[in-house]
């Protein structure tokens, strides 16, 4: 007989599922990813670290897992809920099973969960801490959950970042980027890469100094998890950039730390955008783009009126909330959004392009 597991939501919502993956309890922020594809690139997403994933899709684990895939060195997620999970896939390049994928990076799951009530559910909640478990009994889980960290105020970057500076790409490309490490996903450094850059990795708490030691021709601040609010240290190291008067990019997390250095806020949103088909409009090209997108924070239009150098360059057409921004008066500019989009749409691949031209400019 399969093992049973259990769903607890902080709302007290309770749901039986299957068990899968590795047996044991994890708790952690519950939210919902709506690509259709990539399951092994969103749990390999530093961004999710911390974050229990609900996979829209009905069907997860058919085309099993292969390394190239992979956003970081293994999964970042506290848990993942699915409607209809495989363990036997159909693709040749695959080595192994989602299911001893999970087992092998000790990922707790649940699964014959009813997803898209799941879905709806969070839509109208909101994003809130959940338990997965198949060890323990509902009322154990009660307890558990209450010792589960509110992602509101939570700093993770330093967690998921690199310990030490590494280098990717060719060491004779003539463009030197600088990139600070706050949840840095893979295709990210293989955009720069393909673009003719030699980039280095920092340590999320790199001091400007430090990183600026190298003579970087630009600098690239990424994606990450957490709230931006808390990362004081990744703020001042930004505004320094920013006072050098150096070419600067930010995707997601870069993006609310490149506002917040500028003097915007940010805030926390009630359920947050992940999945593969979030339609943005270019404001500047007046062009629309279909993007990737994993976020839970996002930059409040509040103050904007307060800071006329700074330009919105990008909005989201479903709720208007700030997907992109530049700054008149320097040579920066960011996007809430992935443009590396792994995976997803390439709409968007444009601004890597753009910022070569910024610092080749």
């Amino acid at each position: 007989m399969q093992d049973k597991a259990y769903l607890l939501l902080e709302d007290g919502t309770l749901v039986e599922g299957r068990a899968i993956g590795k047996k044991g309890t994890s708790g952690g922020e519950i939210c919902f990813n709506t690509g259709m594809t990539g399951y092994q690139e969103i749990y390999t997403d530093p961004s999710y670290y911390g974050q229990i994933i609900v996979n829209t899709t009905a069907h997860i684990g058919n085309y099993g897992t292969v390394e190239t895939e992979e956003e970081s060195a293994a999964p970042m997620i506290k848990g993942i809920v699915i409607n209809e999970f495989s363990d036997d896939f159909s693709r040749k390049t695959s080595k192994q099973s989602l299911q001893q994928y999970l087992e092998k990076n000790n990922v707790v799951g649940i699964a014959d969960i009813d997803t898209r009530k799941l879905v709806r559910h969070i839509r109208s909640k909101g994003a809130q801490n959940a338990i997965i478990s198949s060890e323990l009994s509902p009322e154990q889980l009660k307890a558990e959950l209450k010792k589960v960290p509110s992602m509101d105020g939570l700093e993770l970057s330093s967690v998921v970042s690199t310990k030490k500076p590494y280098f990717f790409g060719d060491a004779t490309a003539t463009i030197k980027i600088a990139a600070l490490d706050v949840g840095i996903k893979t295709n990210i450094l293989r955009s720069l890469a393909e673009r003719g850059c030699y980039v280095q990795v920092f340590p999320a708490k790199t001091l400007f100094s430090e990183m600026n030691a190298w003579n970087p021709d630009g600098y690239f601040i990424s994606n990450g998890p957490g709230d931006p609010s808390v990362m004081d240290y990744a703020v001042k190291t930004v505004k320094e950039i920013l006072e050098a008067d150096k070419p600067v990019f930010g995707i997601c997390l870069g993006h609310q730390l490149l506002a917040l250095a500028a003097g915007l806020t940010t805030f926390k949103m009630h359920h947050g955008h992940r999945g593969l088909n979030h339609p943005v409009k270019n404001l500047i090209s007046g062009l629309g783009e279909m993007t990737s997108q994993n976020h839970g924070f996002a930059v409040k239009n509040e103050g904007l009126d307060k800071h006329p150098e700074i330009e919105v360059t990008h909005v989201h057409l479903n709720d208007e909330t700030i997907m992109g921004i530049r700054l008149k008066n320097k040579k920066a500019f960011s996007v809430q959004y992935h443009p590396e989009a792994s995976p997803g749409p390439h709409d968007s691949r444009y601004l890597f392009d753009q910022f070569l031209a910024m610092i080749k400019s």
